[in-house]
Parts: structure tokens; sequence; C-alpha cells
């Protein structure tokens, strides 16, 4: 049975795998309290039972959630699909896979009620029917914090570092306890006592407070820094660093709901874990402002190349310009005429007079040389010649000086 069709690895393995992680890790993390008595049923302190009951049910909303969210993010891993699968199926997957982790987070519901049966309670006869209660909220706050690190990666990676911080927080107080030959007392989730007497501000420890936000803010930008190189979802990566210390406001909430009668440590971190969420969401924020995308910068269009000027030999040559004409100072274009014309008709005479052989080549020497002369002393058609006169123009409208006769055809002896 496949969700997603061929090519995918999702099934029923990835339902079992989710269900499976969730009980070990629910199993585990309840084997490690107990051992350590970083929280219990039974009143370890002269004075104390109360911290150590509101101590331990936030303690059993945290690990409940924790392990759900373990659970599906691991089916998650595990069973990535092969194949490209639409909204809907993958909607589906997610859904199915949390469910499934809930499921195996019910385990805790067990290993948590059955020791609370020794507690004793005087505001109730039946312990552990509170204790599998908040159990069960924590599985259900699990069930909705998973669903949201399927779909945002820096949302589960948060929720891990933070739940793996806390137990080292915790077992590090435990160890420090010993270490100092003081007598066991329940760890409050998320705070280390690091000295007996203080500093105080009011109601708040200010070293648990320094370490809740300080822990709070690396994780926040750890978590979100991959995500935001990768450019996931920027509202998933700048809402993820409050995920783990939201959860672990919301376990605080839970258990005490009315802070009356607590004692001072208890008190200051019911009133720290708020605070952390949003020094959580600074560090997320910060590492999308840091390695988020940016906007393009405006791309201006370069200028229009102009092309280079050729100089070389094969270069185009420039425009010819028009010779202006030359006033003629020894006389009018009239008489420039009619010297041209005789010169022309004296060059036909003499050239009729020399035998038919050579008569072609002289007369077409002499009709070339008087175009050359006739063109560079005669001025322009449309401008009048130096005494105002415009040059004769023949029947076809071209003056005779520029279209001087051909050479004649010798004549035909009788």
């Amino acid at each position: 049975m496949s969700l997603q069709g061929p090519g995918t690895r999702l099934g029923l393995s990835s339902v079992a795998v989710a269900a499976g992680v969730a009980a070990a890790a629910g199993a585990a993390q309840l084997g490690v309290g107990y051992g350590l008595g970083v929280f219990s049923w039974v009143p370890t302190v002269h004075g104390g039972d109360e911290a150590a009951w509101l101590a331990s049910l936030a303690w059993t909303v945290w690990i409940s959630a924790l392990s759900v969210v373990l659970g599906a993010v691991v089916a998650d891993r595990v069973g990535q699909p092969t194949v490209q699968s639409s909204t809907a199926v993958r909607v589906l997957r997610r859904a199915a896979l949390s469910i499934a982790a809930s499921l195996g987070g019910l385990v805790v519901v067990a290993l948590t009620a059955v020791p609370a049966r020794v507690a004793e309670r005087a505001d109730t006869f039946a312990p552990h029917l509170i204790v599998g209660a908040y159990a069960i909220a924590g599985v259900l706050l699990g069930l909705f914090i998973s669903v949201a690190a399927l779909v945002a990666r820096s949302i589960a990676a948060n929720v891990l570092a933070t739940g793996g911080w806390l137990w080292l927080l915790a077992v590090t107080a435990v160890a420090d306890g010993i270490a100092a030959g003081r007598d066991p007392v329940v760890a409050q989730l998320g705070s280390w006592p690091v000295t007996t007497d203080g500093p105080w501000f009011k109601s708040v420890y200010l070293p648990g407070a320094a370490i809740a936000a300080v822990a709070a803010v690396v994780i926040g930008f750890l978590a979100a820094l991959p995500a935001a190189r990768r450019r996931d979802g920027q509202a998933g990566v700048a809402l993820s660093g409050a995920a783990g210390p939201a959860l672990v406001a919301v376990a605080y909430l839970l258990a005490a709901p009315r802070l009356t009668g607590a004692l001072p440590d208890q008190l200051s971190a019911h009133l720290v874990a708020p605070y952390a969420v949003v020094t959580g969401l600074l560090g997320s924020v910060l590492a999308l402002v840091l390695c988020g995308p940016r906007r393009p910068r405006p791309v201006t269009a370069p200028a229009a190349p102009v092309p280079p000027q050729y100089t070389g030999s094969d270069a185009a040559p420039a425009p010819a310009v028009p010779a202006q004409p030359v006033p003629d100072k020894t006389g009018s274009g009239k008489k420039a005429s009619d010297k041209n014309s005789a010169a022309g008709d004296s060059s036909d005479k003499a050239a009729s007079d020399k035998p038919a052989s050579g008569r072609t080549a002289a007369g077409r020497a002499t009709v070339a040389k008087a175009t050359a002369d006739d063109t560079a002393a005669q001025p322009p058609a449309d401008e009048p010649s130096a005494t105002g006169a415009m040059p004769s123009t023949g029947p076809s409208g071209v003056s005779p000086v520029a279209d001087p006769p051909g050479p004649r055809q010798p004549r035909k002896k009788r």
C-alpha cells in the first residue's frame, strides 16, 4: 500500500517508523528522567512537594510533545518520496505521519500515569488521572507542532535542538547538585540554579534568565541559518526561532496556570519562559536578514557603442565636392563659347583633310580634349555666367559646350 503511487517509499513502513520512533523517544526520555531524578512523583524534599509536582507535570507535557515531533520528523526523512507529488498528496502524507507519531506518543501516558499512583496529593484522590491528562495534552500539542515541523524544516530543527539543550541543562543541574553534595531536587524545565543566593531582580533569577535568553537566541539563529541559505519559505524561517521556546512556555502554562504559592525558583522559570520566545524569534529573524534573499539591483542598459572610424587604404573615398565656377576675366561666357566652337570646327576640318585611316583616332583625341576644356570653363547650368546671361542650350535642353559633337564619318568619294 502506498499513498503516492509507484516510485515512492512512503507506505505502511513509514507510518510504522513514525509510531515506533515516537514511542521509543518517549520511553528513553522517561527512563533518563526517572533514573537521574530529573522529575519524580514522590516528594524528594521536605516542603517542596508542590514545586516537584508542578515541575514533573511540565516535564510530562514536554516529553510527550517532543516524542511526537521526533517520530514524525524521523519518519519523514526516512520515507522521502522519490517522485514529484501533488499538494493534496503531500498534505495527506504529513497528516498520516503526524497521527502515527501521536499514537506512538501515547506510550508516555502509560509510563507516567502508572508511577504517579504513589503520589500524595491533598487536592485529588487520583493523581495518576491528572498526570495522564497532562500527557495526552502534550501529545495533542506535539501533533500540531509536528505538522508545522514537516512543512518547515527550520521549525523541526529548532524544536529538536531545544529538546537536546533542555536535557543537557537538566543533566548538568543534577550532576552539579550531586557534585556539590546537595540533596537531590527536581530540576526545573529549562532552568539551572547556578548559584544558591542570586542575584535576583524582583522575582527573576538573573543567571537562569541569561542562560535561557542566550540559548534561545543561539538556537534560533543556528536552526534557521541552513533554511535561510536554502531559500526556504521566509515565514517558516522567521517563526522557527519561537517554536521550541513556545513549547516550553505552553508546558509551564499548562502545569501552573496560577502561580500562587510557587517557590522562587519555579516562579522565575515560569516568568522567563515567555521572554525566551521573544529572544528565540529574534535569532531566527537575524538569520533570515543576514542570509536571506536580497532584492536584485536595477540593471542599467549600457550605452550604444560608437563604431570605430576606419581610415585604412581601402576606406571609402570622401564624396566629391563640385568645383566652383571661375569667372572669366578675359571676356564674357559667350565669347568663350564662340572660341571653343571655332576651335572645334577647325579641328574637325583638319581631321577631314587627313586620310580615312587616321581620322577616327585623331577625332576622338580632339573631342576628349575639347570636352575637358569646356567642362572646366563652363559654369553649372543653373547659375548665370559672369555677364549675367544664362548659357545657351540646344534643342535637347543641353548646352552645346557640355555636349560636344562626336567625330564625323568620312566622306565617300564620288
